[in-house]
């Protein structure tokens, strides 16, 4: 064999390695982001759980007599507010995650403080009703706290395939960008202020 050939072979070889090579981490990255997506809409339906009920929480706090409007006006225009952002699971920019999480993050709070007024009012802490959508507004902050744990993880997990060699080279190519994460929203390591 001549030396042409053994150069042609050679560098054929190098493409067809080169050539699986960018085809695995594309395919790696197609998956990542698919399961990103995913968890995006566990946190989605997560968040418009709570949504739901919402309106019966309103309600059932409505009858107890005297209750604090401006809290339930709070509560009600928070959850206006949050259920107007929507990100869309192409664009989980950071920027986009920081803005559905502040809207979700006033909702929060409102409905922190609704709770917190509610422990004023013997006959609503007594009313069955309010008793189940309280447990339930539990249950769902704890299954919102999942979803964005795995949000956060598949994000990571993606992230970093996307930024580390050799994939970085390509990534951006084949439009694959840095995924936004879920943090705490700035105070939220202190409890509602609510004064009597």
């Amino acid at each position: 064999m001549s030396k042409g050939w053994i150069a042609v072979i050679v560098i054929v070889l190098i493409l067809l390695i080169g050539g699986c090579s960018i085809k695995n981490s594309y395919n790696n990255m197609v998956q990542m982001n698919q399961n990103v997506k995913s968890a995006w809409s566990q946190v989605e339906n997560q968040y418009q759980r709570r949504s739901d009920l919402i309106p019966n929480l309103v309600a059932t706090v409505k009858g107890a007599a005297n209750f604090e409007t401006q809290t339930l006006t709070q509560v009600i225009q928070a959850r206006a507010s949050a259920s107007q952002i929507h990100v869309d699971a192409n664009d989980l920019s950071p920027q986009k995650i920081q803005q559905f999480q502040a809207a979700q993050g006033q909702l929060s709070m409102a409905l922190g403080r609704l709770m917190v007024v509610s422990e004023r009012y013997p006959d609503l802490k007594a009313n069955q009703n309010f008793r189940d959508l309280q447990a339930q507004l539990e249950g769902t902050e704890n299954r919102i706290t999942i979803a964005r744990q795995d949000f956060n993880n598949a994000v990571q997990e993606y992230d970093t395939k996307v930024k580390t060699f050799p994939a970085v080279l390509w990534s951006g190519m084949f439009g694959f960008s840095e995924k936004g994460y879920f943090q705490a929203v700035q105070g939220a390591q202190n409890a509602p202020q609510v004064k009597f």
